[in-house]
């Protein structure tokens, strides 16, 4: 026996060490990662639990919400299915689940578990929209019906609802209803913006009413106007209305903000074919090409175009491809005959003879072909295009050849997307009402997110000072716009380096750096309350420690938010008092004051005792903070679009729109949304 005795022992120990892993203490870690979208991390602190506990359902129930804003929809359901069978009365669970099996394709199970959850929460307003849009993808119209009139009777001010049952009616026909639901849709929220695409839509392709189109258009462009598809759609309006300047205008903005979009390209160049400016039209065929590969339209397109700039052999080239891969386009045999009677080559009669006959015939399409002419929804209709049966393979010449010319247009935008009780899923942007949000604080991170805009973060100089002294593990960065950690070997870092500290700690005489910089790393692992503990710990050792007093506001301010968001949650318990809201707020506060006392210079102390301010809804107070910051640091463009907003919200719009403008030009790009939007 004595020889399984260390084995034994060892066994004990780990059984030991999991044991002493506070589970409560690491789920909150993982739920204050969840709230700020840190998902890999959480999953990190989920797994943790699980080790520690298997038999709870919650930290089961957390990875899978993790992995459901991963799109590990797969992932998402086997852990949403170990909560359940843990807790079969985990509601939230089933939820989670159907969500997940829609995303992936399962309609059927959702509806399952949706039903499971109505049970329970008859009236659930998510629940009850889910199921109906299920219902809706597996066809069955007369019970999508029934759950969105159920779902209005019980929650008639809920636009989305509307929306739904507008689509829902769309799709089976009735365009009549579908706009009056649109309607009532924006009588409830201006900011519907789906109802705004569901009247282009009907405008278009039910009355073809293109001016009403534009005007629906130019409002779903208001609220969310760095979606390219909505400008690519309006330039589609454009031409139908003979604006093809404007159309081009369109198009060029649609590019700028989607470069790698072929649809753009391809659309601009028609326009510039059809005002004959052959060379930008060839450049923009060309790029096409590059970013999506030789496709037949593409092909046959740039043939005329090198027709027409006298470029025979290319457009012979072309065309000949054309006619391999697309045996039976009489239209591919006249544009032949042109380029060969156009370059003396006097064979064209036989092609133009071929043409002529081929046009008299209907078109047999190969599935092959019949996918490639689905591949695109030139006229922007919502009807089914995926049926291949024999009759709908066979089209006239004449319609064949109207396509190849024919614009593009994306339909995408009207999807909707599953309502999510604990935490929405980060869905389609242009599906949601877009909010008009502040510029968050500035914060010393250990990473920063550079853009072409913003390469470099921000300077602190004591964040430089300490820096140079090379006593930190990690380099300190200044950003308001910390990204998430996605790679496991960062966090294990930041996990080894916090036992680091512990074993320094516990065997040397602490300096207040090293509990700053345990600090540290547990604000970077959305452990906010240890933060606050070991910031206040080095204040103890360094009454004067800037960088603490700073940081101590962010993790307080953090972890509030946070604390927030979870008792939100359905499946927690226990609610934060307004008493300790407005205590914690006002500990902050007298952090960032005491931040400007020690450091009166730094601009970024300002800029967040502004924002602070201005989210406790004091604009005048909020107005001199941001002013103070900028006549510190005039390059500081958050100061601007901050001020701007609070200048907005107490109706001086001349000033705020100077201010949003300036902030544009030093690089805040949610300036120009903002001012659109404040313009309307």
């Amino acid at each position: 026996m004595k020889r399984y005795l260390p084995i034994i022992i060892i066994f004990l120990n780990i059984l030991t060490g999991q044991a002493q892993i506070n589970t409560d203490q690491v789920l909150r870690s993982g739920r204050s990662a969840l709230y700020f979208e840190d998902y890999v991390l959480s999953i990190q602190y989920f797994n943790q639990a699980i080790a520690a506990k298997p038999y709870l359902a919650q930290p089961y129930f957390y990875r899978a919400l993790a992995k459901l804003n991963l799109d590990d929809f797969n992932g998402a359901i086997v852990d949403a299915t170990e909560a359940i069978t843990r807790n079969p009365f985990m509601t939230d669970a089933y939820e989670l689940r159907a969500v997940a099996y829609q995303n992936i394709g399962q309609p059927e199970k959702a509806i399952e578990d949706y039903n499971q959850v109505l049970q329970t929460l008859p009236d659930n307003r998510g629940i009850i929209f889910n199921k109906a849009m299920a219902q809706q993808d597996i066809k069955d119209y007369d019970g999508a019906r029934d759950a969105y009139d159920k779902l209005l009777k019980a929650h008639p001010r809920f636009d989305n609802g509307y929306i739904g049952r507008a689509r829902l009616k769309l799709e089976t026909g009735d365009s009549i209803g579908a706009v009056e639901d649109a309607q009532k849709a924006l009588e409830l929220n201006k900011n519907a913006i789906n109802a705004y695409l569901i009247k282009a839509d009907v405008d278009i392709n039910k009355n073809k009413d293109y001016a009403s189109a534009l005007s629906a258009m130019d409002e779903a462009i208001k609220i969310q106007p760095r979606y390219p598809g909505f400008f690519i759609n309006r330039a589609f309006i454009r031409r139908n209305l003979d604006d093809y300047y404007g159309a081009i205008s369109d198009y060029d903005y649609a590019i700028q903000l989607a470069p790698s979009d072929y649809v753009p390209f391809f659309n601009r160049a028609l326009l510039y074919m059809e005002v004959r400016d052959f060379d930008r039209a060839l450049k923009d065929l060309d790029k096409v090409i590059s970013l999506h590969g030789p496709d037949i339209k593409t092909l046959y397109n740039r043939a005329i175009v090198r027709k027409e700039k006298r470029d025979f052999k290319g457009a012979m080239s072309d065309v000949d491809e054309v006619l391999r891969r697309y045996p039976n386009l009489a239209a591919g045999y006249f544009l032949r005959s042109q380029v060969k009677r156009d370059m003396g080559d006097m064979t064209f009669k036989a092609d133009y003879d071929k043409s002529i006959a081929m046009a008299k015939e209907t078109v047999q399409k190969t599935p092959e072909e019949y996918s490639f002419a689905a591949t695109n929804n030139e006229n922007g209709d919502n009807s089914d295009k995926t049926e291949t049966s024999t009759e709908s393979l066979n089209e006239r010449q004449e319609d064949v050849a109207a396509r190849f010319s024919a614009l593009i247009t994306v339909n995408e935008p009207l999807t909707l997307e599953q309502e999510y009780n604990n935490k929405q899923i980060r869905g389609k942007v242009q599906d949601r009402i877009t909010p008009a949000d502040i510029e968050p604080m500035f914060a010393v991170t250990y990473y920063s997110s550079p853009t072409e805009l913003r390469p470099n973060s921000e300077y602190i100089r004591e964040a430089d000072d300490i820096n140079r002294s090379r006593i930190l593990r990690f380099v300190l960065q200044v950003t308001n716009h910390e990204p998430v950690l996605t790679d496991h070997e960062q966090i294990q870092r930041h996990f080894e380096s916090v036992e680091y500290y512990n074993s320094y700690i516990a065997t040397h005489t602490p300096r207040a750096i090293d509990f700053f910089a345990r600090g540290m790393d547990f604000m970077t692992l959305r452990d906010y309350p240890a933060a606050v503990t070991d910031f206040t710990k080095a204040i103890e050792v360094t009454p004067d420690f800037t960088l603490a007093y700073m940081m101590r506001a962010i993790a307080r301010l953090r972890g509030l938010q946070a604390a927030s968001a979870m008792d939100n949650n359905s499946i927690d318990t226990g609610a934060i008092s307004a008493e300790a809201e407005r205590m914690a707020k006002k500990s902050a506060m007298a952090d960032i004051d005491k931040t400007i006392s020690l450091s009166p210079d730094m601009a970024i102390a300002h800029y967040n005792k502004g924002v602070l301010l201005l989210e406790n809804s004091d604009y005048t107070s909020a107005i001199n903070a941001f002013t103070k910051a900028i006549e510190l640091r005039p390059e500081l463009g958050e100061a601007y679009y901050n001020r701007g907003f609070a200048f907005f919200r107490l109706g001086n719009a001349k000033a705020g729109t100077a201010d949003l403008s300036r902030a544009g030009e030093l690089g805040v790009v949610p300036s120009y949304s903002l001012l659109k939007r404040m313009s309307r």
